[in-house]
């Protein structure tokens, strides 16, 4: 009763009406992923190709750190600091930079996806507390990833791997040794035998000069391989029984947790380009993706970029209610026509920001210029009079009643 009750009293809504399905959007919360597995399974290598797919932001320790020494932030200098000492990276500044990533504005807009957190070390939280941390995410994550993989098999495979000392990629034993590479040939060749009845003689054609060419070129560069210490076969079997002790268990209970819908077990033994491929779209009914597309027209640009880039055939950009006045200015109670070198649309609509600084705040998260009261044009009142007349205390009682500044 309760329930029809709560429905009846909320009021009619079209769902087709424009303007309530933009403010849905912009009120729905972006989708967030984490993928968990044993060390060496694939979860940087899937996160990212799922990050790639969806546009969501890829959260990763080295990828973290790496981005702030690049934008030499507060994290990113200490980061050099330590690293020109010959020191290594604490894990206490490592999570404070995932956990600020987590809380960063393009990741409310665009939402995450986070690998090798937790982390197997504890020497700043241990692994209940991290995971306790991510069930407090301001956004919690809507899937789990979980890659289960034979301990025999994972070990036999990191043990396999082998880095390029100038270039840092790893390889994997079916691409660096000649064995490996002469049986993967020769089924190939088994298999392309049986489907040239079927395959056309062109993509044949193309499919054998890739395979071709690709030896040749990286034969020269696989008698420079090294195996790294944390891929000998010890060292593996240690780190996944490391992982087995510390770490499956709050796991499970987390995972336990989670509605089955939205908890997805792989193979770790599949192909990374099979298994992302048949994963890609389980996030398909909660995700929404939005599309940038930027502009640089000068004369009569509404008119021009109405026709640039249409979304389909005779469906051209329209003018949002912002017109021509810059949206984060407007927020920020400024009244600035924008400049058509920064036009950029978004949800079928062009918005015209006024600075390179205006436009990338807005592509990092849109939301907070569009959502209702917004566009409100700011409301400026001047109060003057002679000294002592109370005109701090008149502006004060303004401020406070309409939610001003002084």
């Amino acid at each position: 009763m309760a329930s029809q009750e709560e429905k009846q009293a909320q009021p009619f809504t079209d769902i087709f009406d424009e303007d309530e399905a933009e403010k849905s959007f912009l009120l729905s919360k972006p989708t967030c992923l984490i993928i968990f597995g044993k060390p060496g399974s694939g979860k940087k290598t899937l996160a990212r190709k799922l990050a790639q797919r969806w546009n969501c932001i890829f959260i990763e320790a080295l990828e973290v750190i790496q981005a702030n020494i690049h934008e030499e932030t507060e994290y990113g200098l200490k980061c050099q600091e330590l690293l020109f000492k010959g020191e290594s990276i604490s894990e206490e500044l490592v999570t404070q930079m995932i956990l600020q990533k987590l809380e960063s504005p393009e990741v409310a807009h665009f939402g995450y996806v986070l690998s090798g957190f937790p982390s197997l070390s504890e020497e700043y939280m241990t692994v209940s507390q991290q995971i306790e941390k991510i069930k407090n995410l301001k956004l919690k994550p809507d899937f789990l990833i979980n890659i289960k993989c034979p301990d025999y098999d994972l070990c036999q495979r990191i043990s396999g791997q082998r880095q390029h000392p100038d270039s840092g990629q790893v390889y994997q034993r079916s691409q660096w040794d000649p064995k490996v590479t002469e049986k993967h040939k020769k089924e190939k060749n088994q298999h392309e035998e049986e489907d040239e009845k079927e395959e056309q003689e062109e993509e044949e054609e193309e499919g054998g000069e890739e395979t071709a060419e690709d030896p040749h070129k990286k034969a020269a560069s696989f008698h420079q391989l090294v195996q790294r210490p944390e891929d000998i076969l010890e060292n593996a079997e240690k780190r996944v029984g490391t992982y087995k002790d510390i770490m499956l268990h709050p796991l499970e209970e987390l995972m336990a947790e989670q509605d089955c819908k939205y908890l997805i077990e792989v193979d770790g033994n599949q192909q990374p380009d099979d298994l992302f491929e048949k994963k890609a779209n389980v996030a398909s009914d909660k995700n929404y993706r939005c599309c940038y597309c930027c502009f640089n027209k000068q004369d009569e640009f509404f008119r021009v970029l109405s026709s640039y880039n249409l979304i389909a055939p005779r469906y051209r950009w329209r003018r949002s209610r912002w017109g021509q006045a810059c949206p984060v200015a407007l927020k920020e109670g400024d009244i600035v026509m924008g400049n058509p070198d920064f036009a950029v649309s978004f949800l079928g609509k062009m918005y015209v920001l006024s600075s390179p600084e205006a436009l990338k705040t807005f592509m990092l998260n849109p939301r907070p210029y569009l959502l209702p009261p917004m566009p409100l044009p700011p409301c400026k009142v001047l109060v003057f009079g002679p000294p002592f007349s109370g005109r701090t205390t008149i502006c004060n009682l303004i401020a406070h009643k309409y939610k001003g500044k002084v």
